[in-house]
């Protein structure tokens, strides 16, 4: 298989004058980009960086990172990037676990690395000027050079990123370039790409689907249009000016899209080519991006960091809240959840009977195993297959729905609940912005169903409304909801991955304005 180095080659030999990648002004073909590089792949090795040394990135999404990504890929340098907000005990402890060789920073990243001490000790490369650096980005691309040698092979580790760490330190996954690649491929195809497709660089390029969508546009000649750090209005405006055709998003910016003051089917309506992933799409989100855009294909991508795609839905609108069918390079099953052993690879549940979704590693896009960590490989490795941590079910149809995390499941009398079912139902209440259910403690029932809500600022509702709403649909009476906390803000992450945790702990702010939350009776 071909390593990414020479996959950007392919790419510069069959369309060098090809718009490759925009940022702001700056606009360049595959030939122009090429040169930038190649001298920032023959500056590396300068450096001493060699194939197999890591280095560390604290980058936004900006051509300078897309660069340097190819660059690490020729050399065969991996490149580890971090959340460009990473805290500086984050970034000491990335630092020191991936042994990084080097670190790439710049303006809005620069405290967290300089106030690392041991940063001091490596090559500091700044993208800005000002800032106490060893060198300068830009002075790394003085020296043009023609192809440099290409180091790396499919076999090498690519890039490695780090997991979010919400119960305990980060976890390296280092990826392989021939997993990387068939990756890569597999999105083009289940996104039905088509070659000079123009995607929108919203997802950053320390997450998964933001290097997805990177490598997908080299592949198709197409072009990856830089957006640093997301803002709807600006990214609204490049989809117009820059007429994108793609867009691979988590549902939370789809829904900030929809809110944006300045939105207008007519200004996306090049937008033809839709993926959401990072999440599940509530049916009420899911209805309005598809009324809204009016896409040519709206396509639910389940995966992870671990194992890219799992599961592809080509038609999200026709099965609201179904992630599909297994993906191309990928073998899925629903078994058992942990008892008072690990449950196995072969003990799968029957239809419509909740468990947790394994994948097996023999796929082409999988991992081989955490960067120096036994123990997560213990507890999510068995028998050839990766124990993802989420639970769901596969209907009659054979189509796989997930329904939360193992460690969201809420256990209210002794029965299982969970989370996404109850939050898709109150998503389609009309004044339901956005919603989220967490466990909390009770006394009698060992938890509790509670629905944090942010309702629409136009549309009063409260917590009778939404019983009643939940009364009125399929739910069963065990699963609704005890408690309604009206808040001003759902907790997520930078991705738009939703933060529970923060709300069980009580890390939130209530929305006053709208009462009391109130409870219902447990035998109503």
């Amino acid at each position: 298989m071909l390593d990414l180095g020479r996959t950007f080659l392919q790419s510069l030999e069959r369309s060098p004058h090809c718009l490759a990648v925009i940022d702001g002004s700056l606009r360049l073909s595959y030939s122009e980009w090429s040169q930038h590089v190649f001298a920032l792949a023959e500056s590396l090795s300068a450096l001493g960086l060699r194939r197999g040394d890591h280095v560390l990135v604290l980058l936004q999404n900006r051509w300078e990172t897309a660069t340097l990504h190819w660059a690490c890929q020729l050399v065969g340098v991996v490149i580890t990037p971090l959340n460009w907000r990473a805290k500086p005990d984050e970034v000491a402890y990335c630092l020191q676990d991936s042994e990084s060789k080097a670190v790439v920073f710049e303006q809005v990243s620069a405290q967290s690395v300089l106030d690392v001490s041991t940063t001091a000790q490596l090559p500091r490369i700044a993208v800005s000027t000002g800032l106490p650096a060893t060198y300068l980005f830009s002075d790394l691309l003085a020296n043009r050079q023609a192809i440099p040698r290409l180091c790396a092979t499919s076999e090498d580790v690519s890039i490695m990123l780090y997991t979010s760490g919400t119960t305990g330190a980060p976890k390296g996954v280092p990826r392989r370039h021939r997993s990387e690649r068939a990756a890569a491929v597999a999105h083009v195809a289940q996104n039905r790409y088509a070659r000079g497709e123009r995607c929108l660089g919203a997802m950053p390029l320390y997450h998964t689907m933001g290097v997805r969508s990177l490598l997908s546009m080299a592949l198709v000649d197409g072009c990856f249009v830089c957006l640093p750090r997301f803002d709807a209005g600006h990214a609204l405006s490049l989809i117009e000016d820059e007429r994108i055709t793609a867009l691979y998003l988590v549902p939370t910016l789809y829904h900030d899209l929809l809110a944006h003051p300045h939105f207008a089917s007519s200004k996306v309506a090049t937008a033809s080519k839709l993926g959401f992933a990072g999440a599940p799409m509530h049916e009420a989100l899911l209805r309005r991006v598809h009324a809204a855009f009016a896409p040519e294909q709206l396509i639910n991508h389940y995966g992870s960091s671990e194992i890219y795609t799992f599961t592809v839905e080509p038609n999200a609108i026709a099965k609201p809240g179904s992630a599909g069918r297994a993906g191309i390079h990928a073998r899925v099953r629903v078994v058992a959840l942990d008892g008072a052993t690990p449950s196995q690879p072969d003990q799968i549940v029957g239809p419509n009977e909740e468990g947790q979704i394994i994948a097996e590693l023999l796929g082409d896009e999988a991992f081989d195993g955490y960067w120096k960590r036994p123990d997560a490989d213990a507890k999510s490795l068995r028998q050839g297959w990766y124990f993802t941590g989420d639970t769901g079910y596969v209907d009659g149809d054979g189509d796989l729905f997930v329904t939360g995390r193992v460690d969201d499941m809420i256990i209210s009398g002794g029965e299982n609940i969970f989370p996404v079912e109850i939050e898709s139902i109150l998503s389609t209440h009309s004044a339901v912005e956005e919603v989220a259910v967490a466990g909390l403690r009770d006394e009698r029932w060992g938890q509790r169903v509670a629905a944090f809500i942010r309702r629409r600022s136009d549309v009063f509702v409260d917590a009778a409304a939404l019983d009643a709403h939940c009364r009125q649909s399929q739910l069963n009476n065990f699963k609704r909801p005890r408690e309604y906390i009206f808040v001003r803000e759902i907790p997520r992450s930078p991705v738009g991955k939703l933060l529970r945790r923060k709300l069980v702990s009580g890390d939130y702010q209530r929305d006053e304005g709208l009462g009391s939350p109130s409870e219902s009776s447990r035998s109503c």
